[in-house]
Order: C-alpha cells, then sequence, then structure tokens
C-alpha cells in the first residue's frame, strides 16, 4: 500500500515524531510505501521556538509547496494527515479529497479545534468555527489519541473513530526507576510554551524542594525559570531527542501540572508516559487523559490545586518505597499499552481497513 504521510512538521516537532514517523520502520517493514511530506520545516520551528515568531512570507511559500504536492495524490492509495492540511485555511483541500475520491485517515493528539471554535477572533470563529468537524466528516478514519478527542470526531460525525494513545519505544527507555539518593530530583519535560504549567505550582514545589532537600530538573525551559524557584537548587537542560530518555531516567518523580481547560482536555499525556517507561512515578493534574493514566494504572497521584501539589509532593519525596511502586507499575503500563510494539500493529490495521469499500468491508 502506497501512502502520502501529509504531517505537520519535520522530526523536530514532537507530535509529528511521535505520532507518524516513529511508526515508519514498522510500517515498512510489513510493505508500506510512506512517503513524508512536511508542512512546517526546521527552519520554521527553529524561528518558532527561539523568537516566538512566524514568517508570513516563509508560511505563504509553505503552503504553496504543500499545494503542489497535493498534485500528486492520486499515486498513492491513502493520504495520512496529521490534524488538518492547511492551517487556519477552510478546509477546501480535505473536501476536495473526498470528491475525487481519495480516502484519508486524520490523526489528532490535540484539540486543534479549539484554536478555532473558541477563538477570540469573531471573525475566525465564524469562518472555521467547525473546519475541523468537516475534516472528521470527511475522514475514512479518524485517529484520535484521547477520548475527549474521539468524542469529537463522533459528534462530528466521523465514519469511523479509532483510539491510538501516544507511545513511546521502552527501548529507548532504561527503567531505572527511583533511587536511593539523599538529593532526589523533580522532574519536568517540556517547552518554553508550556513551562507555565510548572510555574504555577511554583509555590509547592519550592516549598517541598526546601522541606526535602530535593532538586529541580527541567527539560527543555527557557533558563530564566529559575528565577520562579529562589532557594531551590534548579537545573534547566536544553531538550534533545538524544539526550532526553537519560535525562529523565535521572529524576525521582516525574510532574505533569495543567490547568483545567478546553485545550489541556485534548493533550495525550505523552510526558507521563515518558517518565511511566523509566519507571518513575508521576504527579499529574486530574485533566484529560491525566485522569486515565494514572488512575488506571496506578503509578502516580493526581493534585488539583496547589494545596494537593504539596501533599502529593511530601508524600512520594518521603517514601523511596512507595516511589518504586508506583515506577514499577508504570513501567508495566508502557510495555502492555503505551508501547510502539502494541500500537504499531493496531495503526497498520487501520489503515488496511480504511481503503476497503464500505460495502466490502
Amino acid at each position: 500500500m502506497k501512502i502520502l504521510l501529509l504531517s505537520k512538521y519535520s522530526r523536530k516537532g514532537a507530535s509529528t515524531r511521535l505520532r507518524s514517523l516513529q511508526y515508519l520502520p514498522f510500517l515498512e517493514s510489513e510493505g508500506f510505501q510512506v512517503t513524508v511530506s512536511s508542512l512546517f520545516d526546521n527552519q520554521y520551528l527553529d524561528q518558532l521556538y527561539q523568537h516566538g515568531k512566524r514568517a508570513p512570507l516563509r508560511m505563504m511559500m509553505l503552503y504553496f509547496r504543500r499545494l503542489v504536492v497535493l498534485i500528486s495524490v492520486f499515486r498513492y492509495d491513502l493520504i495520512w494527515i496529521e490534524k488538518e492540511i492547511f492551517p487556519y485555511m477552510p478546509a477546501f483541500a480535505e473536501r476536495m479529497l473526498l470528491f475525487l475520491g481519495k480516502r484519508y485517515v486524520v490523526d489528532f493528539d490535540d484539540a486543534v479545534f479549539h484554536n478555532y471554535d473558541l477563538s477570540g477572533n469573531p471573525v475566525l470563529r465564524r469562518i472555521l468555527g467547525r473546519k475541523i468537524d468537516v475534516v472528521m466528516h470527511c475522514a475514512s478514519c479518524v485517529v484520535a489519541g484521547n477520548e475527549y478527542l474521539a468524542s469529537h470526531a463522533r459528534a462530528a460525525g466521523a465514519t469511523r473513530v479509532e483510539l491510538v494513545p501516544t507511545v513511546v519505544d521502552p527501548r529507548r527507555y532504561s527503567p531505572v526507576g527511583s533511587s536511593m539518593a539523599s538529593r532526589p530530583v523533580i522532574g519536568w519535560i517540556g517547552s518554553p510554551s508550556t513551562q507555565g504549567y510548572v510555574v504555577d505550582i511554583a509555590r509547592a514545589l519550592t516549598s517541598q524542594c526546601q522541606k526535602h532537600n530535593a532538586r529541580l530538573r527541567l527539560v527543555g525551559a527557557s533558563a530564566n525559570i529559575a528565577n520562579e524557584f529562589p532557594g531551590v537548587d534548579v537545573e534547566v537542560v536544553p531538550w534533545s531527542e538524544a539526550s532526553e530518555a537519560e535525562l529523565i531516567a535521572g529524576m525521582d518523580i516525574g510532574i505533569m501540572p495543567l490547568p483545567d481547560g478546553p485545550w489541556e482536555k485534548g493533550k495525550c499525556g505523552y510526558k507521563l508516559i515518558q517518565y511511566m517507561a523509566c519507571a518513575i512515578p508521576v504527579i499529574a493534574s486530574p485533566v484529560g487523559v491525566n485522569v486515565d493514566i494514572v488512575g488506571a494504572n496506578q503509578c502516580g497521584l493526581l493534585a488539583a490545586n496547589a494545596a494537593e501539589w504539596e501533599v502529593a509532593l511530601d508524600k512520594l519525596l518521603e517514601s523511596t518505597v512507595q516511589r518504586q511502586e508506583l515506577g514499577r507499575a508504570g513501567r508495566q503500563a508502557v510495555e502492555s499499552w503505551y508501547s510502539l510494539s502494541v500500537q504499531a500493529p493496531i495503526l497498520a490495521n487501520i489503515f488496511m481497513q480504511s481503503v476497503i469499500e464500505p460495502e466490502s468491508a
């Protein structure tokens, strides 16, 4: 089967790397031929990450390049779309694929529909408020990273909806588990765009780090975030794909604070799964899929407010035994469900089923 992957980013983009590119070796070993065409390249991402700005002329060039790629859709049996073909434009390209009889599978790991239906711009809400509903409705299958996204797809009238969590390759992560070190490490991994979630619980983190002589390790945050934690030993480390697994393995507790908002409900809990892969216990806000991951697998604690974060941190920092027990449960959950080897055959089957005519299915 020949598949055209219309990814949003290059490999530097986490969603692309995790939701599609990491599956390619397995798919190719099963006989799938996947051609990758990213919308935004490394240069775009570097500009966005370093300066928080988008270059309009470059975006126009990248959109035109994608338009040219769409001319080749007849060469493929299936189109695999990450979220949408042209962000912030109507769903004309997805409608065109449907009109031409070209089947597509669309993948969502974020609530991108809220970029439009909850936009502060009334014109954007009016024109694009239901755009993602159209994208979902026209798809042969919507692949959703969690139930919040899947529910939206069903409400949009999607023909078929499948849940595929964001996963890791456990072979990349050493299940070191929580150590007996005298100075435990509370860790977080993310990006400058999401580091504000950590700042939101700064008081609880500062209090418990001082009480238990603990350190903070913040991977992917900007250097100035250390100023938010006076009196705490803060290690701010640049993110890289090559080093992330080793940096997580050096943590004793992994945290994922989130506000309870509509956008956050669409997140897929990837950093929790990374912590779990290293047998690290987690503490997370009870928002969206976090509740399912932590509650179903008994791999950590949930904390809804500052007081609960203090209690949860205190509890795990006091007990190495509990940290190790929760960490082992997390690693087991990764191996049995949140694993590339488990989900890759499921994704391959979704592709096979998506090219079968409904009357012959």
